[in-house]
C-alpha cells in the first residue's frame, strides 16, 4: 500500500499562530483582559488578518478566549464546574435541580424533537424554557418539550405562561413514574435566542445535550440544553451521568 502524503503537509499557518498566541495569553495577559484589535495583532505577528481570525476562532473554541458584545475579545476564565444529570432517575424540576424556570408556552416543536416524541405533524406541546447560572455567569439554556399526554391534569392551572406556568408543568410531569433516560451530546453553533441568553455572539460554539425521559414505555419529555463550549467541558462517568469540570489541567479521556 502507498503511504499517505499527510505527513509531508506543513502545519497550517493559523495553527502555528494559535500556539504562539496561547503562549502569549499565558505570559502577557490576565483573565478578563481585552486583547488588542485584529489590526494590531496581525501586525505584531506578521500575519494576514484572515489567518489571525482562524487562530482566534480556534482559541475561542478551546475556551481560551471569549468574544463579548460591546467589549471585544477577552481572555477567558477557567471552565466552571457544573454537574449535568448526575442522577439517572430524576425528573426536571425535582429537588436539588439547579435550573431556573423562566417561561412556558405551547408551541409546535422542531421536526427533530417531534420525531423523538412521536407527536403528529403540527401538534403543539408545552415548551418550558429554563436557564442555568454558575458563579454569576450564564452557562446554559434549555428548552424542555412536554406533550399534553404527559401532563393531562394541567388544564386546572390558571397561569397561561411565565415562570409560574413552567413550575406547574414540571410539577405535573413529576407525577409520572420515570423509567429511565438517555442523552446525546454534540457540538453546535449558538442560535440567536440562545446566544442572547448565554451572552455570546450568534454562531459561537456550544455543546448541545439532548435528553429523553421515558415513562409508561414511551418518551414523556425531551430536553435540549445548550451549554457554552468556552465554559463547559463534559466528562462521562461509569454511572452514565455527565459532569462538567473546570480544572484546566484535566483532559477528558
Amino acid at each position: 500500500m502507498g503511504t499517505t502524503q499527510l505527513e509531508s503537509v506543513p502545519e497550517p499557518k493559523y495553527w502555528h499562530l494559535k500556539t504562539v498566541l496561547s503562549e502569549a495569553l499565558d505570559s502577557e495577559f490576565s483573565v478578563g483582559e481585552i486583547l488588542p484589535n485584529e489590526r494590531d495583532l496581525a501586525a505584531r505577528f506578521g500575519v494576514a488578518r484572515a489567518t489571525l481570525r482562524q487562530a482566534l476562532e480556534q482559541l475561542e473554541l478551546e475556551g481560551r478566549l471569549q468574544r463579548r458584545r460591546g467589549v471585544g475579545t477577552t481572555v477567558a476564565p477557567p471552565r466552571m464546574g457544573v454537574a449535568v444529570g448526575s442522577e439517572q432517575h430524576v425528573w426536571p424540576g425535582a429537588a436539588g435541580d439547579a435550573w431556573h424556570p423562566a417561561d412556558c408556552t405551547v408551541t409546535v416543536p422542531p421536526a427533530s424533537v417531534a420525531g423523538i416524541l412521536e407527536t403528529v405533524h403540527g401538534e403543539q406541546v408545552h415548551t418550558v424554557r429554563r436557564s442555568r447560572v454558575t458563579h454569576g455567569q450564564p452557562v446554559a439554556a434549555e428548552l424542555l418539550y412536554i406533550p399534553a399526554s404527559s401532563v393531562p391534569d394541567l388544564s386546572a392551572i390558571d397561569a397561561p405562561s411565565g415562570a409560574a406556568r413552567a413550575r406547574a408543568v414540571l410539577r405535573e410531569l413529576q407525577r409520572l413514574e420515570l423509567e429511565g433516560q438517555d442523552r446525546a451530546v454534540e457540538l453546535g453553533s449558538a442560535r440567536a435566542d440562545d446566544a442572547k441568553e448565554l451572552d455570546r455572539l450568534p454562531g459561537a460554539p456550544v455543546l448541545v445535550v439532548t435528553t429523553r425521559f421515558f415513562a409508561a414505555g414511551s418518551t414523556a419529555a425531551v430536553s435540549v440544553a445548550t451549554y457554552r463550549a468556552d465554559t463547559c467541558r463534559l466528562t462521562f462517568g461509569d454511572s452514565g451521568g455527565v459532569e462538567i469540570h473546570h480544572d484546566p489541567e484535566r483532559r477528558a479521556s
